[in-house]
């Protein structure tokens, strides 16, 4: 099969670990599936992986990426839940100290077939086209427990989202807009503030900006450049839900002000495959759909990955197999 792998680690110059090549097919082993993959999606993760981030050099040659929709061996047609753990852990499977994310030990989605446990398969809902379907099991699943399990905001809320540009914060926005959360987003390009209004921020301002008022909820994944602005603009008793630190993970932890004001911090890490089937529902329903930077066929991946690492991207960067 036709495949991108991660063929060597290099923290400064990711992408040119990257190889495109025939790969032998997925081995089949108890309680697994293969999944023939119509299309894949690009994450910061695989980033990361070329970096060494959770990749060591031993497990090389790694196929890469997390996310993937296509037809199962019955032809259904299914998203993959990248999360590869025991669901019986208390909380669920990203709750496992043992996951892993397909990737990171076994061989990722960015291939013309991906081998899975059968459970982590959800239905695809004929409303969600492949494409659109493969921007759900990473950023958008992320986004919604974030949002919904996490921070649990009753409506009407007034919340930040750091960082518009990024996959997971442009889920927040559209996800949140729905919900009948008033959202203010922060960047540093004019372009993407632009973009974030449109797709349903009540406005978006520079980053580091004062807001126009206090919200109840701020969604960081930037980490230390953004986190001091973070806890400033939070109500009493406000939540801060991060889930990344792309920034660096060594902010001031602010820790008058959080026990002055009684903030909270809460961590965020991906979501359960049922949260992956609500909100495949709850896209169907409604209409919103993922913010999409560009299609590529998988031939074309290096173009994509070179995107990513300049940040030349406003959502999703997904591949056709």
């Amino acid at each position: 099969m036709f495949a991108i792998t991660a063929a060597r680690l290099d923290p400064d110059d990711p992408v040119s670990g990257l190889e495109a090549g025939e790969r032998p097919d997925p081995a089949p082993r108890d309680g697994w599936t293969v999944v023939d993959v119509k299309a894949a999606s690009l994450n910061h993760h695989d980033l990361w992986s070329l970096r060494g981030v959770g990749l060591s050099a031993d497990r090389l040659p790694m196929v890469l990426g997390c996310d993937a929709a296509g037809v199962d061996e019955d032809g259904d047609e299914v998203i993959v839940h990248s999360v590869v753990g025991d669901p019986g852990v208390p909380g669920g499977e990203t709750y496992d100290p043992k996951r892993s994310l397909l990737s990171e030990v076994h061989d990722g989605t960015l291939a013309e077939k991906v081998a899975v446990p059968r459970r982590n398969l959800v239905p695809k809902p004929a409303e969600l086209s492949f494409e659109e379907a493969a921007c759900l099991p990473t950023a958008w699943l992320t986004a919604y427990s974030m949002l919904f399990t996490k921070a649990a905001l009753p409506p009407g809320s007034t919340l930040l989202v750091q960082g518009a540009g990024g996959g997971v914060a442009g889920a927040l926005i559209a996800l949140a807009a729905q919900a009948g959360h008033r959202v203010y987003a922060t960047s540093r390009s004019g372009a993407k503030r632009d973009r974030a209004v449109a797709l349903g921020a009540h406005a978006a301002v520079p980053t580091g900006e004062r807001l126009p008022e206090k919200v109840d909820a701020v969604f960081d994944s930037v980490g230390q450049a953004t986190w001091g602005h973070s806890v400033r603009s939070l109500k009493p008793g406000g939540k801060i839900v991060t889930c990344g630190a792309t920034s660096g993970d060594a902010p001031s932890a602010e820790l008058t002000r959080m026990f002055f004001l009684q903030l909270q911090v809460i961590g965020s890490t991906m979501g359960g495959r049922r949260e992956l089937a609500h909100l495949t529902e709850m896209l169907a329903r409604t209409g919103v759909r993922p913010t999409i930077d560009r299609v590529l066929p998988l031939t074309q991946a290096k173009e994509g990955f070179e995107a990513m690492a300049a940040g030349d991207q406003f959502g999703k960067i997904v591949f056709t197999v």
